[in-house]
């Protein structure tokens, strides 16, 4: 299977899923930007239900061009939330150095952010996705690179099916309860982002994928 997937920000656990299980993996800078959707946008179970975290950012036309924006003090707010959320979940203290410093530097475009993640979580969960065609932002002295046309067929675009607000039926990703924090109190609640799954599954996480 190949998959052609939208760039997101801790994306949920169904995205992690696709990664894992493609044969190649297409992350796709060069479509036009969603808002509202997982590309800057995550979600945690915290104490007062699931929390939406949400990286402000300068409106673009195409995902390689959005600029990170430093509006409302938001590395220090998710930092805080993720910590809040976390802080005594079974794994927080083994990998809270591997990610807090996604929230104490700057980073300019919201694609490379996501990719540093991606790769960190990556090593973490011990998985190594074949990125087939993988378009990134260019450097200052580049041109902007040709909108890729290498993607994988149709039936494998999972960038409106991974949706937050309306995702569309996936028969591959059936979400199987796993130890939460807040279980007890909200019951368990699927899809969150793959730092949940992190933070409360350690070294187990691969097995869920």
């Amino acid at each position: 299977m190949n998959a052609l997937l939208a760039t997101t920000y801790f994306g949920p656990v169904q995205w992690y899923q696709k990664l894992y299980r493609a044969e190649s993996v297409v992350v796709d800078a060069d479509e036009p930007f969603v808002k509202q959707s997982f590309r800057n946008r995550c979600y945690i179970a915290a104490a007062n239900g699931v929390q939406a975290l949400t990286v402000p950012i300068e409106k673009a036309r195409l995902t390689r061009d959005v600029r990170i924006s430093d509006h409302g003090d938001w590395r220090r707010v998710h930092w805080n939330a993720i910590t809040s959320a976390y802080g005594e979940s079974p794994f927080f203290e083994y990998y809270q150095d591997d990610l807090r410093p996604f929230y104490e530097r700057r980073w300019d475009f919201l694609y490379d952010f996501n990719e540093a993640i991606r790769q960190v979580v990556c090593d973490l969960i011990d998985i190594h996705p074949h990125l087939s065609s993988l378009s990134h932002h260019p450097t200052p002295t580049s041109q902007h690179p040709t909108p890729n046309t290498q993607h994988p067929t149709p039936n494998t675009d999972y960038r409106t099916t991974i949706n937050p607000k309306h995702p569309e039926p996936d028969a591959d990703f059936q979400p199987k309860p796993y130890y939460q924090v807040y279980a007890a109190r909200y019951g368990f609640q699927p899809n969150l982002s793959v730092l949940d799954l992190l933070l409360n599954m350690g070294p187990e996480s691969i097995f869920y994928l």
